[in-house]
């Protein structure tokens, strides 16, 4: 007999209120501590002026596990749609519909290990997003391509010496 697999119910932080985050980020985008609030609702803004739908999260405390911001990130995702990111002192967590989970992630990683900063985990956040994507899928390709014309045009050249020489 064959079992199929059943997603997990989501597994949120035991402290935290769901329905006071959604209404938190619903109002202006942040639902965080009010010492951090205002400069978080500015980073919201812009990155919203830049066309990055985001909204951040901030909890006081890390979870028991870190993949639990990951999972309030994507429940306030499923709701408020665009980018979520979502703070604690030590771990990130992302939900997005427009952005791959690559690029979240890389975002992740320069939004850690802030000391418990908020804001300029926020701010590196959004500065990862925002800075050029550079493809290596498409520079190797380029490279092999141009590799390809070189060894075309020095085989092209080779023939024309060996059939001069012979004549």
């Amino acid at each position: 007999m064959y079992r199929t697999s059943v997603p997990f119910a989501t597994d949120l932080p035991s402290d935290v209120d769901l329905d006071a985050v959604l209404a938190g980020v619903r109002d202006d985008h942040v639902s965080a501590p009010a010492d951090v609030d205002d400069e978080l609702v500015q980073i919201a803004d812009r990155a919203r002026a830049d066309g990055l739908s985001l909204s951040i999260v901030v909890i006081d405390k890390n979870p028991r596990h870190d993949s639990q911001l990951r999972d309030l990130a994507t429940d306030v995702g499923r709701t408020e749609h665009g980018t979520v990111l979502v703070l604690s002192p030590d771990w990130v967590g992302t939900y997005s519909d427009s952005i791959s989970r690559v690029r979240l992630e890389g975002a992740e990683d320069a939004a850690k290990y802030t000391g418990g900063e908020s804001v300029v985990a926020a701010q590196r956040f959004v500065d990862d997003l925002e800075t050029p994507y550079v493809s290596w899928t498409a520079i190797t390709c380029l490279m092999l391509a141009c590799t390809a014309f070189l060894v075309a045009g020095l085989y092209l050249v080779k023939a024309g010496r060996a059939r001069s020489r012979a004549s």
